[in-house]
This record gives C-alpha cells, sequence and structure tokens, in this order.
C-alpha cells in the first residue's frame, strides 16, 4: 500500500503544487457512468457519439473533476483535508487514450479563528499539453 504524506495545518504554504497522472479509459467511462447513473449517449454510445461535433465517444467531464478530487486527497495537502468547494470549467474534450496530468497549486491560505482555509488553483491538461479543465477549490488541511 501507498505510503500517503500529510501535509498539516500550518505547514501548507503559498506555491506548494501536488500532481497526479491517468490515462483514461473506456473501462473508466463506463464504470463511472455505472456508479453515478449519467449515461449521456456523448459517454456510452458510440453510434450516437460519431454523430455528433466530437466523432465519437469522450469521458464525462467530471472524470477529470475526480482527478482533481484524487489529487487534492493524496498529493496536496493529502489525507485528511476537507475539500469544501470546487470551481470548475471544462474546456476541451477528453477521450479514451488521453493520458491526463492534474495539477493543483496553493495560491492562498487564509487563517480563520480555529483553522485554515487554502484555496487552489487546479488544472487538468492532457499529454499534448492542452488544458481541459480547470477551477479553484478551497480545502481545509489536515490539524495535528
Amino acid at each position: 500500500m501507498e505510503e500517503y504524506k500529510i501535509i498539516y495545518e500550518g505547514e501548507l504554504k503559498v506555491g506548494m503544487t501536488g500532481v497526479m497522472t491517468k490515462q483514461v479509459t473506456e473501462d473508466d467511462v463506463d464504470t463511472f457512468a455505472r456508479v453515478t447513473g449519467d449515461y449521456n449517449p456523448m459517454h456510452v454510445d458510440e453510434e450516437f457519439a460519431e454523430k455528433t461535433q466530437f466523432h465519437k465517444r469522450i469521458a464525462h467531464g467530471m472524470l477529470s473533476a475526480g482527478l482533481i478530487s484524487a489529487c487534492i486527497g493524496n498529493k496536496m495537502p493529502g489525507p485528511g483535508a476537507i475539500y469544501l468547494n470546487q470551481t470548475l470549467r471544462f474546456n476541451k474534450p477528453v477521450y479514451f487514450g488521453d493520458v491526463l496530468v492534474a495539477t493543483v497549486k496553493v495560491e492562498r491560505i487564509d487563517q480563520k479563528a480555529h483553522f485554515q482555509i487554502a484555496t487552489l488553483s487546479t488544472i487538468v491538461t492532457n499529454q499534448n499539453g492542452n488544458v481541459v479543465t480547470e477551477g479553484e477549490a478551497q480545502i481545509m488541511p489536515a490539524k495535528h
């Protein structure tokens, strides 16, 4: 089992980044559809998708957003972080076989009465460096 590094409140600094990479497969998309109930034919029906502007099936946008969540929970700041909110913009389609790279970067840390809230930029690129998904998240880092 992979050992996770936890970055606790007080250790988190502006500029810190985390990165996760994943290749999107047809099985990922089919599993996501089963788990969420999102059977939009753009994602699950090749014949339908061929007649669209994309000419083939594309992955659910939320699959790329899920990679952001995984990066926050596993890499930056890691286990124990509480995901508070996320804005998203889906810029480009994700196709089967695309290799996605999710990068989260600490942009700001606000100290509240008894806790911190960190604002993160969140960007997902494909293997060509194109931004497919971007946004901003707010998290609470784990406390000791």
